[in-house]
């Protein structure tokens, strides 16, 4: 497989935001998340749940609620603020104030005309949605308590409001309320508590279904303004609801973890009449649910526990597939470190401040598996705070350690470093181009001369360094008419080349010796998650969110002869059935037919000299081949080495010392940094 000298870093301390809100696009099948920091996220269901755009967050911004209008997305907060999303930009396209006070809740009525919010000062709000913006048309009838939850009737027609012990129903036409359903407070002391409705939702036949901090999902007859139901599941507080799209079922989401579901059927054989009854709770999370989707197959639910669950229904998709299989993401599908293969170093993003860190060194040799004893420890040179109140949306050190960059939506910022026996000196450079205004990913030249920065419409700014300026070069374009943003960038060793790839699928490569489009790489279905160009043979590697590998010669412009037998043969089945992206493509230098991949669970080299695992041989074969005489080891031998002992892999870096920097961030550092959950009886506690 190859030996490596590792350092296995613990020392960035990641820590996820909490969910606070989701929306599901059912058209496009894109899920919008939204974190406590106030940090969108889109993923892509169609495309093995890749997390195709984050939306960074700023101080002060609260998302409490999402909402798609088409493909328009929209959000408000405890800012009081209704905020559109610029998807191509990656940024707020505009921000309206609502003057309610904060907003608790906001809906899209059906027709796609209309945003209802829902504010402190007990007013619904209603929006009309034009092509550029939005704008307000009226107030419906104000209330003595806040509004915490809405949902439109499917109509258009009524609107369903969730408050402090009760829920009312108003007429959109008058805004006047027609109904006020009294939601009866909780058992023996929670008696004198008021109760408070934190979800609502309101069915085609004018069933009102609501969930409250009493622990109670309530089914109720619209028409009548009538109780038809009550369900107590859980002691603590239902946060969530909601319901699939032909309204045959619905989930609730509790304080305790947990996700209950109603299905509308007969619960007995002899009754003809259907009526919502529970019939399954899924514990997928530890602390609060907080935010819940329920797509045509799966349940999707995050929580204070950080981590988005998608838990497929059995009864909708076919068992003992990939498909049927629970997934959790818990970790961005993008880079948060960047290396100085040269100097050793490593930075850290947060969202307000960055650490450079200069890894440990060890005179020791060991045998595989063996502890070094450590020469000099890791050491942090330095902790950058951000300026402003937009948080860091990307950031790099150059290769050589010379220089550090970092951006918010609204500015670059470049910094020239310098060292000195164990200090480090750092001075800003104070002019940048006007070109270098927003950017979504940086990254430096392997020789640290230049800069590169992916701008809107999918282009690329290059920029010259050179001691304490920087000086505009030119801007890289394509042809192909995408306006989506660049998520990946990676410039050759030699200087010659640089990939980009964007959301639309698309690689592009440019000649930056003639500073041009070079050529665009055959668009496969899905997106690319890593990107890299081979050192010495100009052939680009690219792995996207299916787990399919393809190998592009640049100087032929086709693929490779590997590529296509690759291709031909098809990929093992368990790797295809990883649930990770892979996010990182390197090469060793000691051995050019050596590509290193990593993932979140595993590190794994292929051999382009050995043949392609069969699919009846076994590919985690590691251990077995190490039992095995030399010529029964090399006839079982195939192209996939891979490692699994590393926990929660966030980054992997190959240095110029031809040592690896392993970044870890175990699940459970994680969760023992969360705040404690209710307080569940267990067996003999």
């Amino acid at each position: 497989m190859g030996e490596f000298k590792v350092h296995r870093v613990r020392f960035f301390d990641y820590m996820p935001s909490a969910i606070r809100a989701m929306a599901f696009n059912h058209r496009t099948e894109r899920l919008a998340v939204a974190r406590s920091d106030g940090a969108v996220e889109i993923f892509n269901f169609t495309d093995s749940y890749y997390q195709e755009k984050v939306i960074p967050g700023r101080d002060g911004r609260a998302v409490e609620a999402l909402c798609w209008v088409g493909q328009r997305l929209f959000s408000a907060g405890l800012n009081g603020e209704i905020t559109e999303y610029d998807l191509e930009n990656l940024r707020p396209q505009y921000i309206v104030e609502a003057y309610g006070g904060p907003i608790w809740t906001i809906s899209c009525n059906s027709q796609g005309t209309h945003l209802a919010v829902g504010c402190e000062d007990g007013t619904v709000k209603l929006f009309e949605i034009l092509k550029e913006k939005i704008q307000f048309q009226r107030n419906l009838d104000r209330q003595k308590s806040r509004i915490i939850s809405l949902c439109w009737h499917p109509s258009g027609a009524q609107i369903a409001a969730g408050m402090m012990d009760m829920i009312k129903i108003f007429d959109t036409e008058t805004g006047r309320a027609t109904h006020r359903l009294l939601v009866e407070r909780g058992v023996g002391t929670s008696k004198t508590r008021e109760v408070v409705v934190w979800s609502v939702a309101f069915l085609s036949d004018n069933t009102i279904v609501s969930g409250d901090s009493a622990g109670k999902v309530q089914i109720w007859d619209g028409s009548m303004g009538t109780l038809v139901r009550t369900h107590l599941v859980t002691k603590w507080d239902v946060l969530a609801l909601s319901v699939s799209q032909d309204e045959s079922s619905l989930i609730a989401g509790t304080s305790e973890g947990t996700v209950v579901q109603f299905q509308f059927l007969s619960s007995t054989v002899d009754r003809q009449d259907p009526e919502w009854v529970r019939t399954r709770t899924f514990k997928s999370h530890s602390h609060d649910v907080r935010a819940l989707v329920l797509t045509d197959t799966a349940v999707v639910s995050g929580g204070m526990d950080t981590q988005l669950s998608v838990r497929p229904l059995l009864d909708k998709v076919e068992k003992n597939t990939q498909e049927a299989a629970q997934r959790k993401i818990a970790f961005p599908h993008r880079n948060l470190v960047s290396c100085a293969k040269k100097a050793g170093l490593l930075l850290f993003q947060f969202p307000d401040h960055l650490e450079l860190w200069r890894l440990g060194e060890s005179d020791g040799n060991g045998k595989p598996g063996d502890s070094l004893p450590l020469k000099r420890k890791p050491e942090k040179l330095l902790q950058l705070k951000r300026k402003g109140e937009d948080h860091i949306c990307c950031s790099a050190v150059s290769p050589c350690g010379g220089w550090l960059v970092y951006s918010t939506v609204s500015s670059v910022r470049l910094y020239k470093l310098q060292y000195s026996n164990n200090s480090v000196s750092i001075t800003k450079v104070s002019k940048l181009p006007r070109e270098l205004q927003s950017v979504h990913q940086l990254c430096f030249s392997a020789d640290s001369s230049r800069l590169f920065a992916a701008s809107s419409q999918s282009s690329v700014v290059v920029v010259a360094l050179n001691q304490l300026e920087c000086k505009y070069l030119q801007t890289l374009r394509h042809k192909s008419g995408s306006r989506q943003p660049v998520h990946l960038l990676f410039p050759s060793e030699d200087g010659r080349w640089l990939a980009t790839a964007n959301t639309d699928c698309q690689i592009h490569v440019y000649n930056l010796q003639k500073m041009k489009l070079h050529c665009a790489v055959p668009v496969h279905s899905s997106c690319p998650t890593a990107i890299a160009i081979h050192p010495t043979s100009s052939r680009l590697v690219s792995v996207h969110a299916d787990q399919q590998i393809f190998e592009f010669s640049l100087l032929q412009q086709e693929y490779t002869e590997w590529s296509r037998k690759l291709q031909k043969q098809g990929l093992h089945s368990v790797w295809l059935k990883r649930d990770t992206p892979v996010t990182s493509v390197g090469f060793s230098p000691r051995n050019p037919t050596h590509i290193l991949l990593n993932d979140t669970f595993m590190f794994c080299i292929i051999d382009q000299s050995l043949p392609l695992p069969e699919s009846r041989t076994l590919l985690l074969n590691q251990t077995v081949l190490r039992s095995l005489p030399g010529p029964e080891r090399a006839r079982q031998s195939h192209a996939f080495k891979i490692c699994k002992n590393f926990q929660n892999v966030l980054s992997v870096a190959l240095l110029d010392d031809l040592s690896l920097a392993v970044v870890e961030r175990p699940l459970l550092d994680v969760m023992a940094q969360l705040p404690a959950p209710v307080r569940q009886k267990k067996f003999a506690t």
